[in-house]
C-alpha cells in the first residue's frame, strides 16, 4: 500500500472507533484528503465487517473506474480482484472482490432484488454532497434495509463540503468525524468586476493569463461540451504550437481520452473539463484552477411536465471544491472569473436534485420498495408532492401502477430494465411489435447525447426526426464519426442499445423500420405527449396532458396533424418547444391506444354564435380526435344556457317594464322592510343564483334569442310565496289614486324613494304626501307641467302649495292659459283635463 501519508491517515483510528460502536457515521474531509481510495482499504479487515464486503457509491463513472483502479494498485493487484467496479455498461468484479465501486442507480437496482445486501457490511456514500437524486434514494433505501432487516449493516457518508449536521441527524446523531486536508496555501483571485460576452473567450484569456503568471498543469471548469470545444479552439489559435496540451475532458468523451486528461503529459497541460472534475477525480499535476463559476444544471418543471437546461452559477461549496483541486500536491492559485461581490451572493449548497428532478423513476422505486408514503423513508429533503404526484400520474398512464397507487406486474418488469421508465416502456413495447432491436436502439438515441448534435446539417423534411439517427447510429455506431464528441456519442448510444438488446434477451426484429412503428414506440414512451394541431398548417399543438407547443423549426418534421412530441423543451410564455418528434396518424392513435379512448359529452354555450351546442368527442387526455353531434339533456341545455347568460349579462334577457317594475319594488321593500325576508334581487344574486331562481324557466330556449324572448317576471315572481305576494302588493303598491282620479304607476327604479310623477292640476287639495310601507316612507313627487315637463321636487305637498306653487303659476299660467291655475290650490278642484272641459 501507498507509505506516503495523507491527512486523512490521522482520523482513520477515530472512523474505525466510531464505526465499530455505531451503525452510522459521516466523514468529512477536504479535497485531497484521500478519503475516497484510503478509507474502504482501511476498513476491510475490521471485526464488525465480519469478512462482508463494502459498496461505496461515486456518483460519476470516471471517477469509480478510477477509484476502483487506484485501490487495486494499493494493493498490488489488478482492478475486480480485491477491488473492483460496476459502472454503467461495465462491471469488473470477481468471487474475491470485497470492495465494489459502484455509480448511479446500481446500487438501487441492488436494493430492490436483494433488501438485505446479503454480503455486505458497509455501504459508503462518496461525495456526498452533489447531493444526487439516486444517492437520496440509495441512502433512504438503505437506513430504512438497516433499521428493518440488517442492523448489523454499517453506512458511512463521506463529502468534503457537506453541510454534515443534518446528515449526522438524519443518521442517529451518527459520529462526525471530519479531516482538515491538506494545509498547502491556496491564492484566490478575483475579477473586478463580472466578465461580459462569451463564457468561451473570456475563459480563454483568462487561461492566457494564468499560463504566463503560475507553474504546473491547470484545470479549467466550464459549463458544457460547447463551450469546452470553443475554449480549446481559441487557445489553439492564440498559443504557440506545441507549449501546452490542450485536454477536454466531459462525461461523452471516450475512456482513453478521459484518461489522457487526467494521466500526467510530457508538457504543461491544460484540462478543459465540466464538474466532472469537481469532486473525487484526480488530476494529476493540476496546481491551477481556472473557474468560470458556472455549470449547467437539468430543471424539471413538474407542472408543465417540460425539462429545461439551465446555465447557472455554482454554489459556494462547490466553487470551494474546485478551488481545492488546485491545492492537492502543493501551494495553488484559483482564478475565479466573478467578483467578490458575487461571491457573496452564492448559494451555500448546491440544491439537491430530488427538488428539481423528473421524479418519475422515483416513484417507480418506492413502489416496488413498497412504499405509499415517501414519509416512512428518511430524507435529508423529501421527494416534493407536486412533483412525486406528476410522477405516478405518468406511472399510471404506463401501466406501472394501479389507482392505488401500488405497482402492477407491468411496473415491475418496467423496473427490471433499470431504465428510466418511458424507455423501459419503449422497450417492452418494441418487444411485443417484434421490433426489439430497434425500440432498444431508440431508448439509447433517447437516453444518450443526442448524435446529431454539432454536425451542423441542414434539417431535410421527414416524418420522423429519428430516421436520420437511426441511419447514423447503424452506420456509425463503432464511433467512425469524423467529429470527436459526436463519435462519442455514438458509441455511447451504441453500447447502450446493445446492452439493452441484451437486458431484454435479444432476438431478430420482425418488424420492418418505418414511420408508423417508430411512431407506435415513442407514443409508449410519451403517451402524454401525444399531440394534435390546433389549426390546419399550424406549427401550434395540444399535447394529451393539456400543454401547449410550437414545433421548432430545428424539427425535421413539417406539421403533421398528429404527432409525439418526444423532446420538449420549456420556453417563455406558458408554450414549450418540441425540437424532436415523430409523425402519428389518427388511426394509429386509436389502435394503440384504445384502452383508454373514450367518448366525452360535451354541451357548451358556443361564445362565437351565441347558443348551447352540444357534443360527443372521442378524447384521449385532452385532445380530440372525432366528433358527433348530439342533442342535449334538458338539464344539460339549461346549465350551458346559464353559462351563456352569465357571460351575457341580465340585460339579455327580455326584460318588460312590468318585469322590471317587480324586480324594483321587491327590491325597495327589502331596503325598507326589515321583517320581510324578501329575497335579494340585485344583480349579483341573481348572477349567482341563477340555477334557482331562472333554470325551471329555460325548458324551450337554445341561443340568445330565446333568451331575449323570455320575459323574467314570472320567474322573479315565484320567488315570492303568496303571503309575500299580498304584503308586496300592500307595503309598495304599483298605482297610487291622486285626488284627479288618475292611477298614477310609482317609479321604483331609482335607490332612493319611489317617484310619483303626476300633473300638478291633479293634486289641487292635497295637503299630506302619500306614503308607502305602511306610512314610514314618503313618495318623491315629481310635479308636471301640463306638458309633462318637471316643474319641482318636493316630498311636503303642504310646504310646495305655501310657499312654491305662487311662484310656479306667476310664471306658468301665461304659458299655459287653457290649463286651471286656480290662486288658491286648496279649494281648487284637481283635474286632468284643461279648464274648458273641466267646465263643461
Amino acid at each position: 500500500m501507498e507509505k506516503n501519508l495523507l491527512p486523512i491517515d490521522a482520523v482513520l483510528p477515530h472512523l474505525r472507533q466510531a464505526l465499530g460502536d455505531q451503525d452510522a457515521a459521516v466523514l468529512q474531509a477536504a479535497p485531497g484528503a484521500g478519503k475516497t481510495t484510503r478509507v474502504p482499504l482501511a476498513l476491510l479487515d475490521e471485526s464488525w465487517l465480519a469478512g462482508r464486503g463494502i459498496l461505496m457509491l461515486e456518483p460519476r463513472r470516471l471517477a469509480a473506474s478510477n477509484a476502483a483502479r487506484y485501490m487495486a494498485a494499493l494493493l498490488g493487484e489488478e482492478v475486480g480482484e480485491t477491488v473492483g467496479y460496476a459502472i454503467r455498461f461495465e462491471r469488473r468484479v470477481s468471487p474475491r472482490t470485497r470492495i465494489e465501486v459502484v455509480t448511479e442507480g446500481i446500487l438501487t437496482r441492488r436494493l430492490q432484488s436483494d433488501p438485505s445486501l446479503e454480503g455486505v457490511g458497509l455501504v459508503i456514500f462518496d461525495e456526498f454532497h452533489e447531493r444526487n437524486l439516486h444517492s437520496d434514494l440509495a441512502l433512504a433505501l438503505c437506513r430504512d434495509a438497516q433499521q428493518g432487516l440488517r442492523e448489523d449493516l454499517r453506512l458511512l457518508v463521506m463529502s468534503a463540503t457537506l453541510d454534515a449536521q443534518p446528515v449526522s441527524h438524519l443518521l442517529g446523531q451518527a459520529p462526525l468525524i471530519t479531516s482538515a486536508g491538506r494545509s498547502h496555501p491556496l491564492d484566490i483571485r478575483y475579477l473586478n468586476h463580472n466578465p461580459q460576452g462569451s463564457v468561451a473567450e473570456y475563459t480563454a484569456r483568462a487561461v492566457g493569463r494564468a499560463l504566463e503568471q503560475t507553474t504546473g498543469d491547470i484545470l479549467v471548469f466550464l459549463p458544457g461540451a460547447g463551450e469546452i470545444r470553443r475554449c480549446r479552439d481559441m487557445l489553439a489559435q492564440s498559443l504557440p504550437p506545441g507549449r501546452v496540451e490542450l485536454c477536454p475532458l466531459y462525461g461523452d468523451m471516450p475512456f482513453a481520452d478521459q484518461e489522457r486528461a487526467i494521466l500526467p503529459g510530457a508538457r504543461r497541460k491544460v484540462v478543459l473539463a465540466t464538474n466532472i472534475a469537481e469532486t473525487s477525480l484526480t488530476i494529476e499535476g493540476v496546481r491551477v484552477v481556472v473557474d468560470s463559476g458556472l455549470a449547467r444544471q437539468t430543471r424539471f418543471d413538474p407542472a408543465a411536465g417540460l425539462t429545461r437546461l439551465e446555465t447557472v452559477r455554482v454554489s459556494a461549496a462547490s466553487a470551494d471544491q474546485r478551488a481545492g483541486r488546485a491545492g492537492r500536491l502543493g501551494p495553488g492559485v484559483c482564478y475565479r472569473l466573478w467578483s467578490p461581490a458575487t461571491q457573496g451572493g452564492l448559494l451555500p449548497f448546491t440544491p439537491p436534485e430530488i427538488r428539481q428532478a423528473d421524479l418519475a423513476q422515483l416513484a417507480l422505486e418506492l413502489a416496488r420498495w413498497g412504499v405509499g408514503d415517501p414519509a416512512e423513508l428518511c430524507w435529508l429533503d423529501p421527494p416534493p408532492a407536486g412533483a412525486l404526484a406528476g410522477a405516478r400520474d405518468l406511472l399510471r398512464e404506463l401501466g406501472a401502477l394501479d389507482r392505488a397507487d401500488r405497482i402492477t406486474a407491468h411496473g415491475r418488469a418496467l423496473g427490471d430494465l433499470g431504465a428510466h421508465p418511458r424507455l423501459a416502456n419503449l422497450m417492452l413495447r418494441g418487444r411485443s411489435l417484434g421490433a426489439a432491436r430497434l425500440g432498444c436502439e431508440l431508448a439509447a438515441l433517447l437516453a444518450e447525447r443526442d448524435v446529431l448534435r454539432g454536425m451542423g446539417e441542414a434539417v431535410q423534411a421527414c416524418d420522423s426526426d429519428f430516421i436520420a439517427r437511426l441511419e447514423v447510429l447503424r452506420r456509425n455506431g463503432r464511433g467512425n464519426s469524423r467529429e470527436a464528441a459526436q463519435g462519442a456519442a455514438l458509441r455511447h448510444a451504441a453500447r447502450a442499445a446493445r446492452h439493452w438488446h441484451r437486458r431484454l434477451g435479444g432476438g431478430q426484429d420482425g418488424a420492418a423500420l418505418s414511420v408508423d412503428v417508430l411512431g407506435r414506440l415513442l407514443a409508449a414512451a410519451y403517451p402524454d405527449r401525444v399531440a394534435q394541431q390546433r389549426r390546419p398548417d399550424s406549427d401550434r399543438y395540444l399535447l394529451a396532458n393539456g400543454r401547449g407547443a410550437r414545433l421548432s423549426r430545428h424539427s425535421a418534421v413539417q406539421t403533421p396533424p398528429f404527432l409525439v412530441a418526444v423532446e420538449v423543451l420549456g420556453v417563455g410564455g406558458g408554450e414549450g418547444e418540441i425540437r424532436l418528434a415523430s409523425r402519428l396518424t389518427r388511426d394509429l392513435i386509436e389502435e394503440e391506444f384504445a384502452e383508454r379512448l373514450f367518448w366525452r359529452r360535451e354541451v357548451r354555450w358556443d361564445e362565437r354564435e351565441e347558443r348551447v351546442v352540444a357534443r360527443e368527442f372521442l378524447a384521449l387526455g385532452a385532445l380530440e380526435l372525432r366528433e358527433r353531434q348530439v342533442a342535449p339533456e334538458p338539464e344539460e341545455q339549461a346549465a350551458a344556457l346559464l353559462v351563456g347568460l352569465r357571460r351575457l349579462g341580465l340585460e339579455a334577457l327580455g326584460w318588460t317594464a312590468q318585469g322590471r317594475d317587480f324586480r324594483a319594488r321587491v327590491r325597495f321593500v327589502a331596503r325598507e322592510d326589515a321583517e320581510g325576508d324578501w329575497p335579494n334581487l340585485s344583480d349579483l344574486a341573481l348572477l349567482e343564483g341563477l340555477e334557482t331562481w331562472l333554470g325551471p324557466f329555460l325548458q324551450d330556449a337554445r341561443d340568445r334569442a330565446d333568451l331575449a324572448r323570455l320575459d323574467p317576471r314570472p320567474a322573479l315572481e315565484s320567488l315570492l310565496d303568496w303571503p309575500r305576494l299580498q304584503r308586496l302588493n300592500r307595503l309598495a303598491p304599483t298605482h297610487i289614486e291622486v285626488p284627479s282620479g288618475s292611477r298614477i304607476r310609482l317609479d321604483y327604479s331609482s335607490e332612493g324613494p319611489p317617484v310619483l310623477a303626476v300633473k300638478l292640476q291633479e293634486l289641487f287639495g292635497l295637503a299630506e304626501t302619500p306614503r308607502l310601507v305602511d306610512g314610514r316612507v314618503p313618495v318623491l313627487i315629481h310635479l308636471l307641467s301640463p306638458a309633462r315637463r318637471p316643474l319641482a321636487v318636493t316630498q311636503d305637498l303642504r310646504s310646495f302649495w305655501d310657499n312654491v306653487y305662487p311662484e310656479v303659476k306667476k310664471e306658468l299660467a301665461g304659458r299655459y292659459p287653457k290649463h286651471p291655475w286656480p290662486d288658491d290650490p286648496w279649494k281648487a278642484t284637481a283635474t286632468r283635463f284643461t279648464k274648458r272641459k273641466t267646465d263643461s
